[in-house]
């Protein structure tokens, strides 16, 4: 999941960023209105969160633009403790839900969770694959109920995987996926993630398989028919 966070207060920009990563979210950070409005035009994202008091362009104009081209993602507005007035024009702007600061990181986590179970239409968004679940809100991952310790890095690559079953996976959209902008990422790395990611879901019949030179691809999961032995043992 990818979230755009617009706020120009480079400190308060890096401790949000850095607290939603380990949270398990890809995360993009514009610091001017402008380049946000750019950049939800020219990429996609799952979530905005977005300051109203931006240069160049008022995080105000960057929400009514975003509406106005019938983008209807979840936006979570930030303002100045003391200003009703702004969440008022927000929250008619379009806005989800509001933050007056300073606020607790915890609770713009659990606020950000809010919106992307309202995002993908209520509940949470749990994908099975055989014995593989995936909470795509919680980004937590099950083998057999039993959750696997997966770095943020690795909870991207598997949902990307597990969006494209079956389909073969670049590893340059791995990189368009997992990065921010301005930060680079080798192949070599994506390489390494997908190694580390193997050894912890490949079990009972999850394979990513590679294919040299092009990418990866989560193979379609087939379940195992019982055998007649089984059978036989089961009917005895």
């Amino acid at each position: 999941m990818k979230i755009l966070l617009a706020e120009d207060d480079s400190l308060l920009s890096e401790g949000l960023s850095q607290s939603l990563r380990q949270a398990g979210y890809a995360v993009d950070c514009m610091f001017k209105g402008s380049d946000a409005d750019t950049a939800l035009t020219t990429m996609n994202y799952d979530i905005l969160i977005l300051d109203l008091g931006l240069p160049k362009m008022s995080g105000l104009e960057v929400l009514r633009r975003l509406r106005a081209r019938g983008n209807n993602m979840p936006v979570l507005i930030l303002t100045a403790a003391d200003s009703v007035e702004q969440r008022v024009q927000g929250l008619d702007a379009g806005a989800d839900d509001y933050m007056a600061k300073p606020f607790d990181l915890k609770e713009l986590e659990a606020r950000v969770r809010a919106l992307a179970r309202r995002g993908t239409g209520g509940g949470a968004s749990i994908w099975k694959h055989g014995p593989l679940t995936f909470d795509q809100v919680g980004r937590i991952a099950y083998i057999n109920d039993d959750m696997l310790d997966l770095s943020a890095r690795e909870v991207g690559l598997l949902e990307v995987l597990l969006q494209r079953v079956g389909r073969l996976v670049s590893k340059e959209q791995f990189v368009d996926h997992l990065c921010e902008w301005g930060e680079e990422v080798s192949n070599n790395a994506i390489e390494v993630y997908i190694h580390r990611l193997r050894k912890k879901i490949e079990v009972n019949g999850v394979r990513i398989a590679t294919v040299r030179g092009l990418g990866y691809c989560l193979e379609k999961f087939v379940e195992k028919e019982a055998t007649p032995d089984a059978n036989a043992n089961a009917n005895t």
